[in-house]
């Protein structure tokens, strides 16, 4: 598909803690053969600090992550994406903006762990649980062999891993 690094947008509504964990594990596990981005339909204005406290205490990089709107992506002069994943149901099901590069688009829905309520311990397991989903599904994307793939076997393989 790319002799350059595949760029990857992760969706979610909010932007502020499914999409970039996402952002920041894919830009880890990719060794350079991915660039990950995130954005959200309507941002929060800032990151989750469970989701950042999560990322620090993983060794893994949080300079730059913040919220923004997909906009940003759709705009002139943005990176032409390969892929769009929508983490959350309502972003999956949202009137999406027209991408530049027509990437292929796949859905992994997951529940939002800034949602779970209860202790720090609680609501701490939910982003854990989030994170460990996001990985699982981050490294079956880094091992698909996508330069071998068209358009067509590249969304059907990059959605069956939103399926498992």
């Amino acid at each position: 598909m790319s002799e350059r690094p595949y760029r990857v947008l992760f969706l979610c509504t909010g932007n502020s803690s499914r999409s970039i964990l996402a952002e920041a594990l894919l830009n880890d596990l990719g060794h350079g053969l991915f660039r990950a981005y995130s954005a959200g339909s309507f941002p929060k204005g800032g990151v989750h600090p469970l989701a950042l406290a999560l990322l620090r205490r993983l060794g893994l990089h949080t300079e730059g992550l913040r919220t923004k709107s997909w906009d940003e992506f759709a705009a002139p002069g943005a990176p032409a994406l390969d892929f769009v994943i929508t983490v959350c149901d309502d972003a999956a099901g949202e009137l999406c903006p027209v991408w530049p590069g027509h990437p292929v688009v796949a859905h992994w829905g997951l529940p939002d762990p800034a949602h779970v309520e209860g202790d720090e311990a609680t609501r701490a397991a939910a982003f854990d649980a989030t994170f460990r989903a996001l990985e699982q599904r981050i490294r079956e994307l880094t091992r698909l062999p996508l330069s071998a793939l068209d358009r067509l076997a590249a969304r059907e393989a990059v959605g069956r891993i939103g399926n498992a």
